[in-house]
């Protein structure tokens, strides 16, 4: 194979080995001869130079690849430190009330002005009534109506006797089915007899109620005293076509008297046309008022009764559900007029909480028409103000009530305000992954501040005095701190080699924003290291 020689570029001598193609051909390349001088030397400046370079920027293998620049260095100093937690938020009213229209009609009262102060229960307005008070009226009678019908339901399961006698006769016993109206005993009064007897009428017009009468049993001519009880006012026709009025005794049954016996009687010293017989006082047949199965029948014929006495008891699954179903329409009814009665109460709106009336939108003679009135007014309770701060779950073990709060606004330059913590909310918000918890804060003396102010607050949290405390910064994962033994130090005090560092785990206190107590760990004077991340507090401050 031919061997072709080529010129290397810049020193003239031929290359052997390599052969010549057309394409590969490499051209020749002229340099003067002042340029062939210098090349030499700028190459071996150049090397210089990368050498230098790789020998001050090469990683420490020696530290792990940190270098000792890399590191910050402070001293275990004893500090006073006070927890604060910085915030923002809005000023508002410690209470207010946006008074709205629940009814429609006409405003006949609305005595509140704008800068009133109105007390709790206070008229705000008062509303057109007219058709919420038929409406309770009505629900008022309807239920009236349920408990009628229901009150006489259950007292139909009781059959009573409406006064005082004598059982003359039982129509039922147990297990019978009754319906409203069906006889259930005939009660008697026999201690006292009635007797109506004929007087002619020019005698009867004599006689007046009151009048004692001696009254003469048929038969027996045993004569009882007796009362007039009542006259007849109209005549009638009596024996052989003369007039007679009929003329009503009364009479104490001595225990012999019957509806058989018959008697005559005079009244003073006017004798009676005619006889007549004896009748109880009052007789009554006791009936069922509602439908049921007779459960029980307490009483007997000739048995004597006192007014209220049960003859019978009425039951059965049928009254069972007639007595749910009236109770059902009680309890209906009662609901209604209770949604009418509250209804009614509406129209009359009186201020739920005691404040100043900062706005009046609605007056007397205007017409209301539910929410689409919109605000009709609306009171604050500026006896106090609050402001809600969110603070940062970093934060929130800070935080506790009673701690003061140092608050300033844009809207008032070099003005500071006091507050108080009231309460910490544990409901979290959580947005993008960090949480934040709700801190309300009460002012009292708040000055020139007004309702929707924003301000800045500084919550003023735990002091401790003359404690261990090391840069924020200087703890990692939690509870690790790199100590600087003196063989990691140069003789001028800067860190010299940090393969030397020392981890200790250390026990932490109180924080704020720059540095952060020691509790146990490190002693004072100690010197530690701490990656350089250009924040923070300055070294040995």
């Amino acid at each position: 194979m031919e061997a072709t020689q080529i010129k290397e570029r810049g020193t003239g001598e031929q290359v052997p080995g390599k052969k010549e193609t057309g394409r590969g051909r490499v051209p020749k390349l002229k340099l003067s001869k002042k340029r062939k001088k210098w090349f030499p030397a700028l190459a071996v400046l150049l090397a210089a130079s990368l050498a230098a370079g790789w020998f001050f920027l090469r990683p420490d293998r020696s530290a792990g690849g940190t270098e000792a620049g890399q590191y910050r260095l402070d001293t275990v100093q004893r500090r006073d430190l006070t927890a604060s937690v910085d915030g923002a938020g809005t000023i508002r009213a410690i209470e207010s009330y946006q008074v709205d229209a629940l009814v429609t009609g006409e405003v006949l009262e609305a005595p509140l002005e704008v800068g009133d102060w109105v007390e709790k229960g206070e008229l705000l307005y008062r509303i057109d009534a007219g058709e919420a008070e038929v409406g309770l009226q009505q629900a008022q009678l309807s239920l009236r109506q349920a408990q009628l019908s229901y009150d006489q339901l259950a007292a139909g399961q009781k059959v009573t006797a409406a006064a005082a006698g004598v059982v003359q006769q039982v129509y039922v016993r147990e297990g019978d089915l009754v319906s409203p109206g069906s006889p259930i005993a005939e009660v008697a009064d026999t201690s006292v007899m009635t007797l109506t007897l004929p007087f002619q009428s020019a005698d009867a017009a004599g006689l007046a109620p009151g009048q004692s009468a001696q009254v003469t049993i048929a038969g027996t001519l045993e004569t009882l005293p007796g009362t007039v009880e009542s006259v007849a006012s109209a005549d009638l026709v009596g024996a052989g076509g003369a007039l007679v009025r009929p003329v009503k005794l009364r009479v104490s049954n001595p225990g012999a008297l019957t509806e058989e016996t018959s008697a005559t009687a005079v009244v003073g010293e006017t004798a009676c046309a005619g006889s007549g017989s004896f009748e109880a006082c009052s007789r009554q047949t006791v009936v069922a008022q509602t439908s049921g199965q007779v459960t029980d029948v307490p009483v007997t014929a000739g048995g004597r009764v006192s007014a209220g006495t049960p003859l019978a008891t009425l039951g059965g699954s049928a009254l069972k559900d007639s007595l749910e179903s009236a109770a059902i329409s009680v309890e209906n009814a009662q609901l209604t007029c209770q949604r009418a009665r509250d209804a009614l109460e509406s129209y009359t709106i009186t201020a739920p909480i005691s404040g100043t009336v900062i706005e009046k939108n609605v007056k007397a003679g205007d017409k209301v028409d539910g929410i689409n009135s919109g605000s009709l007014a609306v009171i604050y309770d500026l006896s106090c103000l609050t402001l809600t701060m969110n603070v940062n779950e970093l934060d929130i073990g800070k935080i506790q009530p009673g701690q003061q709060v140092e608050l300033t606004a844009a809207a008032l330059p070099g003005q500071t305000f006091r507050g108080v913590v009231d309460r910490v909310s544990i409901n979290g918000t959580t947005t993008n992954g960090f949480t934040t918890y709700p801190a309300t804060i009460l002012v009292e003396e708040y000055g020139a501040l007004k309702p929707g102010m924003n301000v800045s607050a500084t919550i003023q949290g735990d002091t401790a005095a003359g404690v261990l405390t090391v840069p924020v910064e200087a703890v990692s994962r939690g509870d690790k701190v790199l100590v600087a033994p003196k063989e990691a130090l140069a003789e001028d005090g800067t860190l010299a080699d940090p393969s030397k560092l020392e981890e200790r785990t250390v026990t932490l206190g109180l924080s704020d924003d720059h540095y952060i107590e020691i509790t146990s760990g490190l002693a004072e004077g100690d010197t530690i290291a701490y990656q350089d991340t250009g924040t923070g507090a300055p070294a040995g401050g």
